[in-house]
């Protein structure tokens, strides 16, 4: 049964993930935390922190991890495998049909007006995080590396992954310091 409730969560949350792997984190959260309790949801934030630190697609490593947490290599195949399914199907089959029918103003109408539900998705994603983080470290901790992460990252236009590693080194080294 796990077997099966492994591919099917990861199956759902990425055949209704819209827009690729970020779109499908808030579902894939709510299926693992919320849903089967595979994880707590500060297991889950910790478990994004370090799959987004590792190269490859976001949903992939978060399958995989929780594959292989709930069944071991077996549960990360399948689960792996629940992930992927989506879309190998769904790039076969629907961009036969949009590119058939790329002009039409119903096709133009449905992929426009998804993209304000995946920013509400994001949005509440992104409270649910400051949340947990909140928690653990403290609302100017959090704030303070939001501030420098999102001026970093928008007006200096230094790359993400950089700002993941100096969040490592700055919660490893830094943090325990002013915690103590």
């Amino acid at each position: 049964m796990i077997y099966w409730d492994l591919f099917w969560a990861f199956f759902v949350a990425n055949i209704l993930g819209y827009g690729g792997g970020p779109a499908t984190i808030p579902l894939t959260q709510q299926q693992v935390v919320d849903h089967y309790g595979w994880m707590t949801n500060t297991e889950f934030v910790d478990m994004l922190a370090v799959a987004n630190a590792l190269p490859g697609p976001i949903a992939t490593k978060i399958a995989a991890f929780a594959g292989y947490q709930e069944a071991g290599w077996l549960g990360l195949i399948v689960a792996t495998i629940g992930t992927v399914a989506p879309s190998a199907i769904a790039i076969i089959i629907l961009l036969k049909i949009l590119n058939h029918f790329k002009q039409s103003s119903v096709v133009k109408g449905m992929t426009m007006l998804v993209q304000p539900v995946i920013a509400v998705m994001m949005i509440q994603l992104t409270w649910q995080f400051s949340s947990v983080s909140f928690d653990s470290i403290g609302m100017w901790q959090s704030i303070f590396i939001g501030v420098i992460s999102l001026i970093a990252i928008v007006w200096w236009k230094i790359h993400p992954a950089i700002m993941i590693v100096a969040a490592f080194v700055y919660g490893g080294v830094v943090l325990p310091f002013l915690m103590a």
